[in-house]
């Protein structure tokens, strides 16, 4: 399927609704010529439904239908357990997110979805702030397919135990480029800033995925022993690079839109997208940053505002088992966190048995590292200077 037939993501359709005014167009006109396409319910949440099990997901990230109208795995879920589910590709990134639903989630309001697929960092600060439901373990005995690597402390620091929280996906960010425009393509960090790319390069709004590349250039490991020097240093390469325009902008998962149009050659983006924009054509290649990546862990919650965490953990359960893994993994070639799904995707496609991108190799983990917890003093001052930086 060709990824510019998909349904345009709601977060880009509420960029676009933000920057109407900017055309001379109110954000009523944008929505009422939006309506008649039938897209302007996307830009104002989820309404309550008690029939329906709302998922906060991230484009690209759940199996799709060849006719992009729905989601296999997800379809089966409903047929099989009688609950219906929505997968609303409503995550652009974690902080625009919590932006979002914070004022309704303090007041104790439904905040328009029963399960939010969000990054371990920012379940830490949930858990904190207790807006998350506790999962019950006996609810879901598949999640026993836990892969030891989870247990690790690099990986379970941030929700030990996985009280509230269970891995969804995970992954690495990398470098990614238009093969027109780039043949020779890139490997370093440093590559994205040749002055043939100025206007061109576009990095991640997520702090730890576009930091943790920028640091590993500038020597520092992401997972060791750095402070204020050395973020401050990364942070100042990278304001300067946004401020002399090398950088053109600064995206979340929206950032594939400008890929796929030609607006950005170079970027640092996530390595799952990358496969998936070249299911029409293949037009973008990408590599892990050779000076060394990070990976990422997203995982799913259950909002203490929902009324449906029995459904939510049946949703969970299933995800659980290795052969509906291995269906996602197949399609969104993310790191799988669940046992098992190496033997039942050789079935689907034996290729992907190899796929880095899936199956990390241990060359690949060893510089490979989880971005160390910040303390919630580190994690307020280096967002400040993060969101200073790229101009937000």
């Amino acid at each position: 399927m060709n990824p510019r037939n998909r349904p345009v993501p709601a977060p880009v359709l509420r960029t676009l609704a933000e920057r109407a005014s900017d055309y001379g167009l109110s954000r009523r006109a944008f929505l009422g010529l939006l309506g008649a396409a039938g897209g302007a319910a996307a830009l104002g949440g989820c309404a309550r439904s008690d029939d329906v099990l709302r998922w906060a997901n991230y484009p690209y990230y759940l199996d799709l239908s060849e006719d992009g109208q729905s989601f296999p795995t997800l379809k089966e879920f409903t047929a099989e357990t009688g609950i219906a589910a929505e997968n609303f590709e409503d995550m652009e990134d974690n902080n625009s997110f919590y932006g979002k639903v914070r004022g309704r989630w303090a007041q104790g309001q439904d905040i328009g979805y029963d399960i939010v697929t969000f990054s371990n960092w920012m379940i830490t600060r949930c858990i904190q702030l207790e807006y998350l439901q506790p999962l019950d373990h006996a609810a879901m005995p598949n999640t026993e397919n836990l892969l030891p690597v989870y247990f690790t402390e690099a990986f379970e620091a941030y929700d030990p135990g996985y009280r509230y929280s269970m891995p969804w996906q995970s992954g690495m960010p990398v470098l990614a480029w238009s093969k027109e425009q780039v043949p020779d393509g890139i490997r370093s960090v440093s590559d994205l800033w040749r002055p043939e790319f100025k206007g061109k390069v576009e990095v991640l709004a997520e702090l730890r995925e576009t930091m943790g590349p920028i640091l590993w250039s500038l020597g520092t490991n992401p997972a060791g022993d750095w402070g204020d020097d050395e973020f401050g240093n990364a942070v100042d390469l990278l304001a300067k690079h946004v401020s002399d325009g090398q950088i053109r902008d600064v995206r979340g998962s929206s950032y594939t839109e400008d890929l796929a149009s030609g607006d950005a050659a170079v970027v640092i983006g996530y390595g799952g997208d990358i496969p998936q924009l070249n299911v029409a054509e293949d037009r973008f290649d990408w590599a892990f940053p050779e000076d060394g990546s990070t990976i990422w862990i997203d995982s799913l919650v259950v909002p203490t505002t929902s009324d449906r965490l029995e459904e939510a953990q049946k949703l969970v359960d299933y995800y659980y088992d290795p052969v509906v893994a291995a269906a996602v993994a197949a399609y969104v070639q993310y790191v799988t966190p669940v046992d098992g799904v190496r033997e039942e995707i050789a079935k689907i496609d034996p290729t992907l048995v190899d796929n880095e991108l899936i199956f990390p190799s241990e060359e690949t983990m060893t510089n490979t590292v989880v971005f160390r917890p910040l303390t919630p003093e580190e994690d307020a001052r280096y967002s400040a200077m993060f969101l200073e930086a790229i101009g937000s």
